[in-house]
């Protein structure tokens, strides 16, 4: 199904078309900076529910959700049909693409975990932990993608093969990339393999910077976007989640960027105030997270007053289904695909 959108998000049309995608938003050209991309794509899933095989290691899933099967994926619809409209009222350029029922994809929500998108060209794919998430990766979608959004693809690095070997790197979960300083963090996890980010690092031209954090209970975090994220002007980091042998040299990273550094708590990155994303609209900045994250935010002014300060927009949409049974947020939902350099 392709459902098209008028200014403001409200759904005027739909057209079968199974397995497509959708241009959504101003489809004139947008400038945008190295960090931030004028373009997002979003996968409506076709299933949706608490991912068992994931559970594990993502201890911000809530097995004790009574909201299951169609239900569930009935909400996870509307809360990421909702994200759409937002931006693309906003001036953001976004794709829905339409997840296939079979085979079933708890998780397909996510595709920031098996696909980035380059400016110079390079589509990664990438190992995925749970055996259950990896036909999320979909050719047919790349290449409607790329056709769509005139990405012009010069190289194809696919490392999804370093599953047979139990290592995993989960895209930009995994990774929070600073393109301007070109420079990729990573804390490392079950999910994220120190190894595999040192072989993506030399692959793509950017320097490692490794180290673990936890949440407050003391366990591994399970990708490094709940806590990091970086935008054209700003850092948002939980400082206090990074391990003190590590944390020191983390933020003189962070710091050396010549970013505004914005540090939030525990209690607000456990409520994924650190799982932001900034993209560029009509030549303005735009930084969006969840409604449960702008209030986690508000609730640490300083931080709250900074970041506004450092962006144009803020947009936050309450997507309670998605974080609660996921076990991620509004970050997670978006795969950026930039405009590739001439």
């Amino acid at each position: 199904m392709i459902r098209s959108w008028r200014a403001g998000g409200v759904p005027r049309a739909h057209a079968e078309m199974d397995g497509m995608l959708k241009w959504m938003g101003n489809r004139a050209d947008a400038s945008d900076t190295r960090q931030s991309a004028s373009c997002a794509l979003l996968v409506r899933p076709a299933c949706f529910g608490y991912n068992v095989e994931t559970a594990q290691s993502n201890h911000f899933q809530s097995p004790a959700s009574a909201t299951a099967g169609s239900a569930a994926r009935d909400l996870a619809r509307t809360e990421l049909d909702a994200l759409a409209a937002s931006l693309c009222a906003a001036g953001v350029r976004v794709y829905v693409a339409e997840d296939t029922a079979d085979p079933v994809k708890p998780d397909a929500v996510f595709p920031n975990n098996w696909v980035s998108w380059h400016r110079d060209g390079t589509v990664v794919l990438y190992p995925l932990s749970a055996p259950n998430r990896r036909a999320e990766r979909r050719a047919e979608l790349l290449e409607s993608a790329a056709a769509g959004s005139g990405f012009q693809r010069r190289r194809l690095l696919d490392l999804s093969q370093h599953e047979r070997a139990g290592r995993f790197l989960e895209g930009t979960g995994s990774l929070v990339l600073d393109h301007v300083q070109r420079v990729a963090y990573a804390c490392r996890s079950a999910r994220t393999d120190e190894t595999l980010v040192r072989e993506w690092a030399r692959l793509l031209d950017y320097a490692p910077v490794c180290f673990d954090a936890y949440d407050a209970a003391g366990r591994p975090l399970y990708h490094t976007n709940v806590m990091l994220a970086v935008g054209t002007r700003w850092v948002v980091v939980c400082a206090q989640a990074i391990a003190a042998s590590d944390r020191g040299r983390v933020l003189a990273h962070l710091r050396d960027s010549g970013r505004e550094l914005i540090e939030i708590t525990l209690p607000a990155m456990g409520s994924f105030a650190g799982n932001l994303l900034e993209l560029r609209a009509r030549e303005r900045r735009v930084v969006v997270m969840s409604a449960r994250a702008r209030a986690a935010l508000r609730a640490e002014p300083a931080a709250w007053e900074r970041l506004c300060a450092a962006v144009d927009e803020v947009i936050d949409v309450p997507v309670p289904t998605i974080e609660a049974l996921g076990g991620g947020s509004v970050r997670c939902m978006l795969c950026e695909i930039p405009t590739v350099d001439a």
